[in-house]
């Protein structure tokens, strides 16, 4: 684990694996960091340099107070420009499905592909979400509303500044615009048994994005990529086998 500087600051990466393949960047979900991607970097750094980097004020990155999903992209863009990475494979899951979908809209020439994981374009509850867990933490305190929801959206170290920057950022985004503009390959997954973001939410961004792939991950929840890593690893590998 380490940091690159970049021109947004400290960026979080964890790299591995070289040559000349075109490299595949991940991006985290709430409440964790670069780390719960070990599973595919130790996999796909058998073919090419594989990279999980965090958003400010995760894992070892900068904070930004404020920040929101282009200003998460646009510091993911600073850390390709530091890593000497022009173009990539992008992968994010959940909230890393929302920076991604950002990350093309800023700078489209630097997408070979989208791989979006149990994410969405359009959340029909996230206001709802969104006043619910305000009214939770200013009631019952943020480290008792991140134990409540453990596993579904924030750790307990998360502030209550970032858990309302975390909420408006990813729950209250509407990409839909953004989806039907991506003109990248473009892979959908999502866990079949996801509950915080339903297969629905999936179907429905994969139908807005031109010649989306859809594919389910039988036997996992929301976090597919550790709960069926080989399965989710598998899935990644025959979409790329395609394009590079």
């Amino acid at each position: 684990m380490g940091a690159v500087h970049t021109s947004k600051g400290a960026v979080g990466v964890i790299e591995s694996g070289g040559g000349g393949a075109t490299p595949i960047l991940f991006l985290h979900g709430v409440g964790s960091d670069k780390s719960v991607w070990a599973p595919q970097l130790a996999h796909f750094g058998k073919s090419r340099r594989a990279l999980a980097l965090d958003y400010p004020g995760y894992g070892d990155s900068d904070p930004r107070p404020g920040a929101t999903r282009d200003d998460f992209a646009s510091t993911i863009l600073a850390a390709m420009d530091a890593l000497g990475i022009a173009r990539a494979h992008v992968c994010g899951l959940s909230l890393g499905g929302v920076v991604a979908i950002a990350l093309h809209a800023a700078a489209p020439s630097r997408c070979v592909s989208l791989i979006l994981a149990d994410s969405f374009a359009v959340h029909p509850d996230g206001q709802g979400i969104f006043d619910r867990s305000n009214a939770a933490a200013g009631t019952i305190g943020m480290r008792a509303l991140a134990e409540a929801r453990a596993g579904f959206l924030l750790g307990k170290a998360a502030s209550p500044a970032m858990h309302a920057e975390v909420i408006g950022t990813v729950w209250l985004a509407d990409q839909r615009d953004r989806a039907r503009a991506i003109d990248v390959p473009t892979l959908v997954l999502v866990g079949d048994e996801d509950s915080i973001t339903p297969p629905s939410l999936s179907t429905e961004l994969a139908a807005l994005v031109c010649g989306a792939q859809l594919q389910s991950i039988a036997g996992a929840g929301h976090l597919a990529n550790l709960e069926q890593p080989l399965a989710f690893n598998a899935a990644i590998d025959r979409f790329l086998s395609e394009i590079d």
